[in-house]
């Protein structure tokens, strides 16, 4: 099974950018200086790559190679631009849907929402390029493998995606408890794209703001909240049902 690569050292990873591999992260070093090393922040920003500054213990337990103070992951999976994939989808002739995480982090639910969406049908999965799970050992096996077989686009900010969406004529639908629409309720046979929020805040404020339409499922026991893959599972399910 493929995992997440791991590429250690300033050079290596400036390498790496410049060669466009898909980083999913890199861990800098706190207090790393230098030519080389500024060389890389510039093309960390410049790509909008996530990255953070961690102690020497850290990156010391992340590659036991000479590491230079610099780890970066790689992603086992090569990402689609969204215009060409949108493009792709609405040539196909199938009714799209899409799927929006925003800053959904536990790789286990990312990886659980995988293995449902391609069940599903789901055309792509679209995340952020900061905030998000990284594509890991446990997000494949959570996904079962779907995680190659499922259409991934990283998008520098999930706002302009959805801008994206609505020009194209997708219909963007936000699961939220911030509503009183069920989504039973609610017509989705027509091309539309479901936000999911993170674990804890739920779907962003700004980013709420710009949904089409607000939905959520009925909670009847005492727990006011599903986890957020199971939640995806059930909305994808009834959208199934109602395009059937």
């Amino acid at each position: 099974m493929e995992s997440s690569t791991e590429i250690f050292g300033i050079r290596a990873v400036i390498e790496a950018i410049d060669a466009g591999k898909s980083i999913d992260k890199v861990f800098v070093q706190k207090g790393l200086k230098g030519p080389l090393f500024q060389r890389l922040e510039n093309q960390l920003r410049q790509h909008g790559i996530s990255y953070s500054y961690v102690p020497v213990e850290k990156l010391n337990r992340l590659s036991h190679k000479n590491h230079q103070g610099v780890v970066a992951r790689v992603s086992p999976v090569e990402f689609h631009a969204l215009d060409t994939l949108v493009s792709s989808t609405l040539e196909s002739g199938r009714v799209p849907l899409f799927v929006l995480l925003d800053q959904v982090s536990d790789v286990r639910n990312f990886g659980a929402i995988i293995r449902t969406a391609e069940c599903t049908g789901v055309d792509g999965i679209i995340i952020g390029k900061s905030g998000g799970a990284s594509i890991n050992a446990d997000t494949i096996k959570t996904s079962a493998g779907a995680v190659f077989k499922m259409p991934l686009c990283k998008v520098d900010h999930i706002k302009d995606a959805i801008y994206h969406l609505q020009a194209s004529g997708i219909k963007v639908v936000a699961a939220t408890e911030k509503t009183d629409k069920l989504v039973y309720d609610v017509s989705l046979k027509e091309p539309c794209a479901i936000v999911m929020g993170s674990e804890g805040r739920g779907i962003t404020p700004s980013i709420l703001k710009i949904a089409d339409e607000r939905i959520k499922l009925p909670i009847l026991g005492d727990i006011d909240s599903l986890n957020v893959s199971v939640a995806c599972g059930a909305l994808l399910y009834e959208i199934v049902r109602q395009r059937l």
